[in-house]
């Protein structure tokens, strides 16, 4: 009978710590998709931003009185590059870089000669393919973050997150609708 009493208290005693073990290793694992699935979100805005200059340049080639945009357009950029705050500081950041980038391209339509120019045309595809890849990052990143705050918000792994500090992450979104959708690039 003392057997028995001794297999019963540990069990009460090993099978919680199992599965508070269990819960904790799940949030860290799911903290690290979400900071893995940023670090490719950083990658595309990081190879976006590397493009913004180059544009600006050919562009600048076609409409030098245009620099009032084209300062926008670069502050923008940096602001963005240097933002390394929470993820919502980030997208914010983004939309206005976003907007900016969108009178830039109003500026191109003013100019057919530049439309044609060749190196133009494979900056503006190159940028159209980095929005896409940006686009399916920021999905596969929301995603993650979703399985991440359901996991620190659900019964009984809210109390394990609450103990050890595991927050709510933000998702990566664009506050304007307007900006929502993506970049229209004429080709």
């Amino acid at each position: 009978m003392e057997l028995f009493m001794i297999f019963v208290i540990a069990g009460i005693i090993i099978i919680p710590l199992i599965i508070f073990i269990a819960i904790y290793n799940a949030l860290v694992g799911l903290k690290n998709h979400v900071r893995e699935s940023w670090a490719d979100i950083d990658i595309q805005l990081k190879r976006r931003y590397d493009l913004i200059p180059n544009l600006v340049n050919t562009v600048q080639g076609y409409a030098s009185h245009e620099a009032a945009t084209f300062e926008r357009v670069i502050e923008a950029r940096n602001r963005a590059f240097n933002n390394t705050g929470k993820y919502a500081s980030q997208a914010a950041d983004e939309t206005q870089m976003l907007e900016t980038l969108k009178t830039l391209f109003a500026v191109v339509e003013k100019y057919p000669e530049l439309k044609a120019n060749q190196n133009f045309l494979k900056l503006q595809q190159e940028l159209v393919d980095t929005e896409d890849k940006i686009a399916a990052a920021r999905r596969f990143f929301n995603g993650n973050v979703r399985d991440y705050n359901n996991k620190v918000q659900m019964f009984p792994s809210n109390i394990v997150a609450g103990v050890f500090g595991f927050k709510d992450e933000d998702f990566f979104e664009v506050q304007d609708d307007a900006v929502r959708k993506a970049v229209k690039i004429a080709i």
